[in-house]
This record gives C-alpha cells, structure tokens and sequence, in this order.
C-alpha cells in the first residue's frame, strides 16, 4: 500500500491549530471552560478532577442557563454545516479537522466525518486513517466515544485529539503508571493493575511517520481489543465502548452506563481526567474513589 498524504501540508497541522485558536478566541467562535482543578491520588495514579470555576458558573448561572458544555450546541447537528471559524485543516477525502468550541484542554480538536455518521458505528479504516494523519503531526492522545453512553455529546461521528502530555506528572496520560513496560507488541492483552475490563495493545512506534502502516496497524489492532472485549463488530454496534489511542498503546473500555450518580465520563476518565460541572460531582469522585468510579460505568475486571 502506498504512503497516503494528507489534504494539509504535512508539517503543518500544529501550527494551523495553534493559529486557529488564537483568531477564534478573538473573534468569540471558540468559547473555553474555565476550570479549577484538584488531584486526587488513587491506585498510585494521580486524577486530575477540573471542575467549572465559580466565576464561570456564577456568570452562567446570572444568565439562567447554566449545563456542561456537552450541553451548549442546540444545533441538531454542529458539524453539518460546521462554523467556518472553527476549522483547522481539510485531513482526507472523508474527514476534516475542528477546534472544540467548548474546550476544557487547550487546543482541543475533532476529526470529523465531513457526510454524516452515528457516533455508534464502528470507526473504519478510513478513521484511523484520519487519525494518524494528525497524530503523525504532534504527539497526542486520540479517543472516541462510541455513543451517549460511552460519554458522547454529539450524534455526528468524530474522533477527539488532545496533545500530550495530559498532565505535566507524566509524559504522556496519568493512568499510564499503570501499564508497565511495552511486551507482546502488537497483541491484545489484559493490564492486571487496571480493575475493570478492558483490552490493551502496545503498538510499534518505530515507525509513527509511516502513517498508512500506523492506520492499518492500528485499524487490525481495534478490530482484535473489540473482539477480546466480547464486541462482536460484524454485527451492529450494541456494546459502547471508549477507546484512547497514542503512538505507544491503544486502551478499549466497554462501556455500561453513561454517569455514576451525577458524574459523567467519557474516555478521557479512563487517561485520568474527568471534568464536572458542580463541587457536589467532586465530592462524589472523592466519596467513591477514580479507580472505583470507573469501575461503575464498566464492568469489573474479570478474576
């Protein structure tokens, strides 16, 4: 298979984000959240908790309209057609890459289908495709959400990209302390440390530039963590799931309910991040634990 090339200029992409931002913060398109965030330590990972700082939510509140930014876009559907401010970089054919309008984590961007998908199917070829289109550009964590209750906002398929590292404890996600050493490159395996089900591969980074090799490696490598997850993807998609994607690892959760009391997660729960909107949700993440929180919205880890 040939090397497939970008629609950006290769090179480029980082920049282009940095550049967007910056006019889209000026012109009001990209809205940030501001937040306040505690870490809590559990299973020798250390959670980071952003909560909606007072100001933010003292303002919303004045104006009577108060939700999480999941909650924001009214639009059916944002991305049909997408806000013009907001686009970063034609990436293929099938996807195009925007700045998240409601970021939490600067330079927060979606790969998204440029004709309409469910967020439930299951990502193709030409996703992963997509994605390491980008992540060849600059070291980042991708996740998808397959679905509401995997943690989904939108009903428009599309992948996520934050930049690495998630917090400045680690080099790359904060539950990776948990993963040891790569072994059995290219497998599916089961990480004891991590106590809810799941499937884990370590991939070959060697060759991260080769962004074909990386998609189809990565795209075979998806297919086996579903089926060691007991997903069958030959079927329709019934069993939502999370999956966080780096040049290191691929991490799939499925999934069993979409929020633990008020408390809502979605992949980025599983590198270690959650984000609430209230100091009650806090305070139930504290009551509960991280690790056992996620283990609520899963399912626990087989003996």
């Amino acid at each position: 298979m040939s090397e497939a090339t970008p629609r950006f200029t290769p090179g480029t992409l980082w920049q282009s984000i940095v550049a967007r931002s910056l006019s889209a913060l000026e012109c009001g398109a990209l809205q940030p959240i501001a937040t306040e965030t505690q870490t809590l330590v559990d299973h020798g990972v250390h959670f980071d908790v952003h909560v909606v700082s007072s100001l933010t939510r003292k303002i919303a509140d004045g104006l009577g309209h108060w939700q999480l930014p999941a909650r924001h876009e009214q639009r059916a559907n944002p991305f049909l057609p997408f806000e013009n401010d907001l686009f970063v970089a034609d990436v293929s054919d099938s996807h195009l890459c925007l700045l998240n309008k409601y970021n939490v984590i600067d330079h927060h961007v979606l790969i998204v289908t440029r004709a309409f998908e469910p967020q439930e199917n299951f990502l193709t070829d030409a996703d992963f495709e997509a994605l390491w289109s980008c992540m060849a550009e600059f070291d980042a964590l991708g996740f998808y959400n397959s679905g509401r209750l995997a943690g989904a906002s939108q009903p428009h398929k599309h992948l996520q990209l934050v930049p690495l590292p998630l917090s400045p404890r680690t080099k790359d996600i904060p539950t990776s302390v948990l993963f040891g050493e790569p072994a059995d490159i290219g497998k599916p395996i089961r990480l004891r440390e991590l106590p809810f089900t799941h499937a884990f591969a370590w991939i070959d980074s060697v060759n991260t530039n080769a962004r074909t090799k990386q998609a189809a490696d990565t795209f075979r490598l998806y297919r086996e963590l579903l089926a060691a997850s007991g997903i069958d993807s030959a079927g329709p998609p019934t069993t939502p799931y999370n999956l966080l994607v780096t040049r290191r690892f691929l991490l799939l959760v499925p999934r069993r309910v979409e929020r633990f009391e008020k408390v809502a997660v979605n992949a980025l729960g599983f590198a270690g991040s959650f984000f609430v909107g209230r100091q009650e949700s806090l305070e139930t993440i504290v009551r509960t634990g991280p690790m056992a929180l996620l283990r609520e919205v899963s399912y626990n880890a087989p003996d």
